[in-house]
């Protein structure tokens, strides 16, 4: 008995051990497979710079930098370096608000305007019953990004907030997906008046520090917070613009006021966290863990449950539906559930995603502004390899082959449409200088000539932008890193400009009317 008990252990412990070797042997290959793969993206997609982490059961397997922080310069990416990781901040931003919930501060279910009497909204009804659960799912009613460029010009979190009571619900309440950044700011609003401190506190003590994640920041507030991607210094890549000119791909490095970082600390809940992809491991684990790092449970399992429970219909086919949930995509295919999010900002785009049932998280960041393809590329290939059931697609060369179709026959049918245009001379610039005012909110607009060159000073930053003529009476300006076209309207003798308008790029006639002209004063 004693013999067979020994033979019996002898062999369990031999099965244990090669299972072991056959598992870490698989991972290797895996990884290797992998690696191999995500070089193939970063090249088809001309990418300058990207890091990769994945994390199996508990563990970071990998973590890898590839390319160049900014094109031309031999400085490597590393596992360490630091990227804008977009709008995968919006999931931040719900994870603090639950567990502000958790601490019985706010409820999910709360009136947004019995905590912000201040709150206004486009639609009355809409403003007396929005509740803390609408602000982060994307049907508020109002139109796809309306409003996110309007901090591009140089107004503050304040100023959106309260030009949210101007805008015009283009869908019913509850009713329609469209994904929106600013109605984040109302979601940061409630959370400093709850709990008495600034979103960015809030970010750093609820999130950064339990989970270890040293490496990330916020891009801040007022001197007291740093102003985290520019003091991150040489950890940061540098971003790049991406964009299809004829028959190939544009890819340049950006610099300065083309980085929007003023837009990207407004929209600072919906988009200003600056990360690593080993710091984001961290962060898709403790989406894996429910809540949990090592024994402390930072947020209850509960309230995780409730950021990952699909909310919204976002699309369906004959193979999978996808949800949003509270700042995740929630997709369930005929093979797998998978949670994820990706993030743009200018220059820069990420994905974090994880497969509770594999347990397997990945986070993919890079210093271009590719499409989402080459992200989904990578997390579809990776989930495939540790999925093991025998799928073997090329996501990379599909995806690759759509978009230059796709970008073909776009360039084609603008060749197609294009029509003449009447070219109409501009205006004498003495005619468009002027104080001009549209009311508290928006305040003045100033046009002014220097040197020959027209400038228009804007926005509560009092930024000063050279005017470029396009035709007859329309002009355009950059600022922060976006174009904004400019109409005048002269007056009846076509002798001085008595209005200006700024186009948002708000559409569905949310641009708030025209600044109009302040008398001369002699």
């Amino acid at each position: 008995m004693k013999k067979f008990f020994f033979t019996l252990t002898f062999a369990l412990l031999s099965f244990s051990w090669a299972g072991y070797s056959q598992n870490e042997c698989s991972n290797d290959k895996i990884l290797a497979t992998l690696d191999e793969y995500i070089q193939q993206v970063k090249q088809g997609w001309e990418i300058p710079g990207m890091a990769v982490s994945v994390i199996k059961d508990g563990e970071m397997v990998f973590s890898k930098g590839y390319g160049v922080k900014e094109m031309g310069k031999d400085v490597a990416v590393e596992s360490s370096s630091i990227f804008q990781i977009g709008s995968v901040s919006k999931s931040f931003t719900a994870a603090v608000m639950a567990s502000v919930v958790d601490e019985g501060l706010v409820s999910w279910d709360d009136t947004v305007k019995n905590i912000l009497p201040d709150f206004r909204w486009g639609d009355e009804y809409v403003e007396n019953n929005m509740q803390v659960k609408d602000l982060m799912t994307h049907k508020t009613g109002i139109g796809g990004q309306v409003g996110t460029y309007i901090p591009n010009v140089g107004y503050d979190r304040d100023d959106v907030y309260k030009m949210m009571g101007l805008i015009k619900p283009k869908y019913q309440f509850r009713h329609t997906y469209a994904y929106n950044n600013i109605t984040f700011i109302i979601a940061e609003k409630v959370i400093e008046k709850v709990t008495g401190k600034t979103w960015e506190e809030n970010i750093r003590t609820r999130i950064f520090e339990p989970l270890g994640m040293t490496s990330s920041s916020v891009n801040g507030y007022g001197s007291d917070v740093e102003n985290g991607f520019v003091d991150a210094g040489d950890r940061a890549c540098v971003p790049h613009e991406f964009y299809y000119v004829p028959d190939k791909m544009h890819v340049a490095p950006l610099y300065g006021d083309e980085r929007a970082l003023w837009w990207e600390t407004v929209i600072g809940p919906a988009g200003s966290v600056n990360s690593t992809v080993e710091d984001m491991a961290k962060y898709a684990q403790f989406h894996l863990d429910l809540g949990k790092v090592g024994e402390k449970q930072v947020i209850s399992e509960r309230q995780m449950k409730y950021l990952h429970k699909g909310q919204t219909i976002v699309s369906q086919s004959d193979d999978y539906i996808r949800l949003y949930g509270h700042c995740w995509f929630v997709e369930q295919n005929d093979r797998y559930r998978l949670l994820f999010h990706t993030g743009t900002t200018w220059g820069f785009t990420a994905i974090c995603a994880f497969v509770p049932e594999l347990d397997l998280g990945l986070v993919v960041l890079c210093n271009s502004e590719v499409p989402s393809d080459p992200r989904y590329a990578i997390m579809r290939k990776t989930i495939d390899l540790y999925l093991g059931d025998g799928v073997e697609r090329d996501y990379n060369a599909e995806y690759l082959a759509s978009w230059w179709e796709s970008e073909r026959k776009d360039q084609a049918e603008k060749e197609k449409n294009k029509k003449p245009v009447e070219v109409i001379p501009a205006p004498n610039p003495k005619a468009l200088v002027g104080h001009y005012h549209k009311g508290p909110l928006f305040g003045c607009a100033e046009v002014e000539l220097e040197d020959g060159k027209l400038y228009i000073k804007v926005g509560k930053k009092g930024w000063k932008r050279e005017l470029t003529h396009v035709n007859g009476l329309e002009y355009s300006f950059r600022s922060d890193g976006y174009a904004f076209p400019v109409t005048f309207t002269m007056d009846e003798k076509g002798k001085k400009a008595v209005k200006l308008e700024v186009d948002f790029h708000n559409g569905d006639g949310n641009n708030f009317g025209p600044w109009e002209r302040e008398h001369d004063h002699h």
